[in-house]
């Protein structure tokens, strides 16, 4: 049986018996007749019953779980800071309840009650906007006393950074973490693992593999040692498009989105959210090499252009090489004469040195 139709029988009984009891009383004060003071106490007996039947619900269960479901949006990080809060503006309005009761009346009764209300708002309010500061901190000091006290600063080692699911799919996420460049905590939204899943769920073949991929990147993140993965079922109400969710909750938790998703980049350094993208940071850690350097390639297929070859780095920066079309699927010296830099990527200009 449900909770609503259990409150509902709850209702109907406990609502029976008070409208009997008041029919009772209202036929007896008026002084009625025992056949009329009989009809009154079934009749009002009877209203009862329909109002505890069809209006219990509406506030017993259905509050109580829209109040559950308001608490479910939330993280945990919200919600022991939120307590944290309760319990220090308690604390604080009990310090000042006794010296408030001394004033005259009537402040002396009221302002012990205002104070409770006031400090334990202020207590919540605060702690929940600085929650990710307090965090913070206290990672830092967890940090240090394991360290046997040694300074330094660990705030960024306690730090969330938001997932999106461009970067799940692609992948190259869980190569990173693993190195150890990415520390905190990856946070990954319940409505990012919906649109994971959904796409996983498509009917189009490449979209389907790209969705599976991305579930497969997550189980090696979360079997991952060195790396810290939490789903959370945090969500932000009245917002539909999950780029904008990402925004808004990134802007919330005061935390960087890691993605490589163009667009979602764009928009959130108009909005102020510091971005983390790992296409910027593949292109950052590439080879550096001058015009004259001396490298070793392997021409793998004709260039676009006349007697050019082309070959790649083994971070998988091009090579063109010019007359390189004789020495294909051969490993040859080249002098490089130009570096490249595109839109697309860097692009590297050699000669052979056979030549």
């Amino acid at each position: 049986m449900s909770a609503d139709f259990i409150a509902r029988l709850l209702g109907m009984i406990v609502f029976a018996v008070l409208g009997a009891f008041g029919g009772n009383g209202l036929a007896t004060a008026n002084e009625y007749p025992k056949a009329t003071v009989t009809f009154y106490i079934v009749a009002v007996g009877l209203v009862g019953a329909l109002f505890g039947l069809v209006l219990t619900p509406y506030f017993t269960t259905r509050p109580m779980r829209s109040l559950r479901n308001q608490f479910g949006k939330l993280s945990a990080e919200t919600l022991f800071a939120g307590l944290v809060g309760l319990v220090s503006g308690l604390l604080v309005a009990a310090l000042l309840a006794f010296p408030l009761s001394l004033l005259p009346e009537p402040f002396g009764s009221i302002l012990p009650f205002v104070g409770v209300v006031v400090f334990v708002y202020f207590g919540i309010s605060i702690f929940v906007m600085r929650q990710t500061d307090f965090g913070n901190i206290m990672g830092m000091l967890s940090s240090r006393r394991e360290e046997g006290g040694q300074s330094g600063n660990w705030a960024n080692s306690t730090r969330t950074i938001l997932l999106d699911t461009s970067v799940i799919i692609d992948g190259r996420v869980a190569d990173i973490a693993k190195t150890g460049f990415l520390p905190g905590t990856l946070l990954i939204p319940r409505f990012v693992l919906n649109e994971l899943q959904y796409i996983a769920d498509s009917p189009d073949s490449l979209r389907r593999q790209r969705g599976r991929r991305g579930m497969e990147v997550l189980a090696e993140l979360q079997k991952a040692q060195s790396v810290v993965v939490r789903i959370s079922d945090i969500d932000v109400d009245g917002v539909r498009e999950v780029d904008d969710k990402l925004v808004i909750l990134a802007r919330q938790l005061k935390c960087p989105i890691l993605t490589n998703d163009y667009n979602l980049n764009r928009i959130a350094e108009l909005q102020g959210v510091p971005i983390l993208n790992i296409n910027e940071l593949a292109n950052a850690v590439k080879s550096v090499v001058l015009p004259g350097e001396v490298m070793s390639i392997n021409v793998i297929q004709e260039g676009k252009e006349a007697g050019q070859g082309v070959g790649y780095m083994d971070d998988g920066t091009m090579v063109v090489v010019e007359n390189g079309n004789k020495y294909l699927h051969q490993e040859i010296h080249a002098t490089v004469t130009k570096v490249l830099q595109t839109a697309a990527g860097r692009m590297i200009f050699a000669r052979p040195d056979k030549d």
